[in-house]
């Protein structure tokens, strides 16, 4: 969101009021003897905790245990007028505001822009690109070296996290952590296209539709792609795709994970939700979450909850933000409980 005054709405289409993604900008990658290669300490993430396309690449650089190759700057949850905004560096050390408090100068895992100290998103992107005009969205990677931006497109984002340090990562299972291996790429691909047209985007276009068609069309092709998905995950399997942890699955997740306590009421994606009407979703949503800290550290209900809810006045012209739904996400069953963290990373042992 750029900082003239463009709301939300001015997403969608005058003409049908259906909802238009923009295309990222910046589409450089980190490789081995590319210009931006891997080296610790060199590369910054900029992201918001609310935002689901940010979220992939939190969990990715977790996964691939990339925290002390790559350090974080958070944005607060409120987008408005101004797009995305940091706590001022003066505020940074302070106890923050409560959640409840909707406080604009901090909150709770917020943080400054570490880097620069910059009030908002948009300086980080007019200093790589000074008269850069479109939205400017997370997740994006600064490099600090040529002072740019390398990536502001979290699918690529989290393909080079998956690859491009192993070559100065320590040997281990970080390392050898393959989210998009070879022998699955047609099927990870086949399946990420329709996930994304009708899941991760879907829930937008029903969400932010101005008119009833193009609401009514994003949100049945929504809970088809839904179904489609429960019925996939009918026999049993642990994963999207083969039997192991893929990119398939992180992409899904940071959808699924806002769908109860957001989309369901917000988006008006309410013909169903997943821990009522979708159960097997729900389990491999509940595994992933419980058994996994990648997917359960990442993942912060205040922020995702007061970024929609506060910062889309014109869908919620109170800002009131919902007490539920309680709990965030549901517990694992006793038999889910048993399973080890290891299992989520491909090893499919069954549960006692």
């Amino acid at each position: 969101m750029s900082t003239e005054k463009n709301g939300i709405t001015e997403w969608a289409s005058k003409d049908d009021g259906a909802f238009k993604r923009q295309v990222s900008s910046f589409r450089d990658e980190i490789k081995e003897g590319g210009r931006f290669s891997p080296e610790k300490g060199r590369y910054h993430l900029y992201v918001s905790l609310a935002c689901p396309w940010a979220h992939r690449t939190l969990i990715v650089r977790e996964l691939k245990g990339l925290q002390d190759y790559i350090d974080v700057s958070t944005v607060h949850p409120h987008m408005l007028e101004g797009g995305w905004h940091f706590v001022k560096p003066e505020d940074a050390s302070k106890t923050p505001a409560p959640a409840s408090a909707h406080s604009f100068d901090t909150f709770p895992a917020a943080t400054a822009d570490k880097l620069f100290g910059s009030s908002y998103i948009s300086e980080v992107y007019r200093q790589a690109q000074p008269d850069y005009s479109a939205r400017f969205t997370v997740p994006v990677i600064w490099d600090t070296k040529e002072g740019t931006i390398v990536n502001n497109e979290s699918s690529e984002i989290i393909r080079f996290l998956n690859s491009g340090f192993n070559s100065i990562l320590p040997d281990g299972q970080a390392k050898e952590l393959d989210l998009y291996p070879e022998e699955l790429r047609a099927e990870i691909d086949e399946l990420n296209e329709w996930v994304y047209n009708d899941v991760n985007n879907g829930v937008y276009k029903s969400g932010f539709a101005t008119k009833q068609d193009a609401y009514e069309t994003a949100v049945t092709k929504l809970e088809e792609a839904l179904h489609k998905l429960e019925d996939r995950l009918s026999d049993g399997r642990q994963f999207l795709v083969g039997d192991r942890l893929t990119e398939a699955d992180v992409r899904l997740y940071t959808t699924i994970v806002r769908y109860d306590p957001v989309y369901h009421g917000h988006f008006k994606c309410n013909f169903g939700s997943i821990r009522h009407d979708f159960p097997n979703i729900n389990h491999w949503l509940r595994r992933l979450y419980w058994t996994n800290p990648a997917f359960k550290d990442t993942t912060n209900f205040e922020h995702i909850k007061e970024h929609y809810y506060y910062s889309h006045s014109q869908i919620n012209p109170t800002r009131i933000v919902p007490y539920g739904p309680k709990p965030d996400i549901e517990p694992l069953d006793a038999a889910g409980v048993k399973r080890s963290a290891a299992e989520v990373d491909g090893t499919s042992k069954k549960a006692k």
